[in-house]
């Protein structure tokens, strides 16, 4: 008589199914980081050439400090100075709609921490998966950074923001106004990621160019937004870009000197 088999208990179909689409998902997983790979490898310039564009832009950063520094010192003895209460209602002076939105929009994300913060994290995860794993650190590092240095400044100048008698405050928010939180976040994170582009890109497909133009972009406009909006005062914002930009040209110097030395290069 013929017996009939019997599975053993702890196997059931489901398990049985579910094994091979666990695989597929995990091979279609490395099938696109895979290709990301590839195509970051192909599109990046060699080094040697990265390195010389990257010292280029380091000349620039090099002279902001000190203009900074008297800024900073300046804005502390004068908190409200004349030119910047006249800039202010020059921008404000157009307050249509579409201009308005277009400003908020650019601000909005700063006024997002935590949102921002999982910004940052997400990216430096991709970096990290396509195996661009010092530019991963370089880009959480500095947005810590930029954001522990910004708030000792504030604590340090004390300036308060601006008020509605001297302009239309769109959009209230509080705290100490000197330098621009908005500009100095944009400028870690969207400004590193711009000069990592020029950095490593080859530029030989769109996609290149439309990367950099949508983040040059953010850092271009959020300063205006700043002052249209009524949060910031123009020495707010130009003295968060001279800092911010010290501090870019700063983490630039260290991670070229990383990157020579070969820490964290992946093994392909």
């Amino acid at each position: 008589m013929q017996q009939k088999q019997v599975k053993p208990d702890h196997i059931d179909d489901d398990s049985l199914r579910q094994k091979p689409v666990n695989e597929k998902i995990e091979d279609n997983v490395q099938d696109v980081v895979g290709k990301a790979e590839q195509e970051v490898t192909r599109s990046t310039v060699p080094w040697y050439r990265a390195s010389k564009r990257a010292y280029l832009l380091l000349g620039i950063y090099a002279v902001q400090l000190a203009l900074f520094a008297l800024l900073a010192w300046f804005v502390h003895v004068h908190p409200v100075i004349a030119i910047d209460v006249a800039i202010t209602r020059e921008f404000q002076e157009n307050q249509a709609p579409w201009l308005s939105a277009t400003m908020f929009a650019v601000s909005w994300l700063g006024f997002q921490a935590l949102l921002f913060a999982l910004l940052v994290l997400v990216t430096a995860a991709i970096f990290w998966l396509i195996r661009l794993r010092l530019e991963a650190i370089t880009i959480v590092a500095l947005n810590v950074v930029s954001s522990l240095l910004n708030g000792l400044i504030k604590v340090i100048v004390e300036r308060p923001r601006p008020t509605a008698k001297l302009v239309d405050i769109l959009y209230a928010v509080n705290g100490q106004s000197f330098p621009s939180g908005h500009v100095m976040s944009y400028l870690a994170y969207f400004g590193l990621l711009f000069s990592l582009g020029i950095i490593l890109l080859k530029r030989d497909r769109w996609w290149h160019y439309a990367i950099l133009i949508i983040l040059a972009l953010f850092v271009v406009l959020v300063g205006p937004s700043r002052i249209y909006l009524g949060d910031h005062w123009a020495s707010d914002v130009l003295g968060a870009y001279l800092i911010g930009g010290v501090l870019l040209g700063i983490t630039l110097w260290i991670y070229l000197k990383l990157k020579d030395s070969g820490v964290l290069k992946a093994k392909r």
